[in-house]
């Protein structure tokens, strides 16, 4: 039986907020079998609970923000993405996150930082199967129209493998490889996507901070690009870095539908917002998906059965 995964042990970090700039301390803690991923807001009066679901999700700008229930007006968790992605990466399907602010710590600006934190607590096999969300026909979700126009897809597959095309008229990210494909059952998550960095435009920072985004931003946690290249001194990570960010978030956002995927995602242009629409698309159409389990582990896509090795 492919089985569901937690943490062996808790484990706990303390950064900054992208958007807020507040500091904010995280604990991810082990949480039974079909629990799911749940913040729990324990800086509130009385802590609230928040799982991770598709229609918890409240706002889609800039980030993957949720409340209880999707209501905007209640307590929410903001920019949940990096982590989510490297829970998805690692296989995590049950786990508690404590969070003393509202936003997730942005960290190294990529999801490395919480793998290695994950795989530190340690990642502990549960006597439960590992439920997969497998797409049966295809979904598509598309916005805009020529220069503007944005689309992504689910298609079905035995597996899951991802692929982004980005396109921002941009010298410097023109320079850069613009469409990029990850199979997740390569194993190589950790190595290929994790250390992707989030990214900003410097034309554009100064009126997100007017509207009290970026706050927490620097090169520290983003590259940073200005109106011909990339300004961070240690240049790129990988020379395809900004299309990989875009699949990083990517499996983050899928992943807030509560299960791994079995799909193959196709995006052009997409973000949190359209991974969103694309997300409940699918869950909209109940012959476009079933849930399923692999008592046999050798019938399961290959690279799922695997544990991670250690950091």
């Amino acid at each position: 039986m492919l089985q569901q995964r937690t943490l062996k042990s808790l484990t706990r970090a303390v950064g900054v907020g992208l958007h807020s700039g507040q500091k904010v301390e995280l604990t991810l803690r082990p949480a039974a079998p079909d629990t799911g991923i749940v913040f729990r807001r324990v800086d509130l009066p009385q802590p609230v609970d928040i799982p991770v679901r598709f229609d918890s999700v409240c706002d889609t700008r800039m980030a993957s923000t949720i409340s209880p229930g999707g209501d905007p007006g209640a307590p929410k968790v903001q920019t949940i993405e990096h982590l989510m992605s490297a829970c998805a990466g690692l296989g995590i399907d049950n786990l508690y996150v404590d969070i003393t602010a509202d936003e997730v710590p942005i960290l190294d600006g990529s999801s490395a930082s919480f793998v290695f934190l994950l795989q530190s607590a340690g990642i502990e096999l549960q006597k439960a199967p590992k439920r997969f969300l497998r797409v049966k026909k295809t979904v598509e979700v598309r916005e805009g129209e020529g220069r503007r126009l944005l689309w992504a897809r689910l298609e079905p597959y035995h597996g899951y493998k991802l692929t982004f095309q980005i396109d921002f008229n941009h010298p410097a990210v023109d320079a850069t490889p613009q469409e990029v494909t990850f199979d997740m059952g390569s194993g190589r998550y950790k190595q290929e996507i994790a250390r992707a960095r989030t990214f900003g435009f410097t034309k554009d920072v100064e009126a997100m901070r007017s509207r009290g985004l970026t706050l927490g931003g620097s090169m520290d946690n983003a590259i940073v690009i200005d109106d011909y290249r990339v300004l961070n001194s240690e240049g790129l990570r990988y020379d395809d870095e900004i299309a990989k960010h875009k699949i990083l978030d990517a499996i983050g956002d899928l992943y807030i539908g509560g299960h791994p995927l079995l799909a193959a995602y196709t995006s052009f242009k997409g973000g949190h917002a359209l991974n969103n629409k694309l997300l409940r698309a699918l869950l909209a159409d109940e012959s476009a998906y079933e849930i399923v389990t692999f008592d046999d582990e050798k019938k399961a896509p290959a690279g799922f059965a695997e544990l991670a090795p250690a950091w």
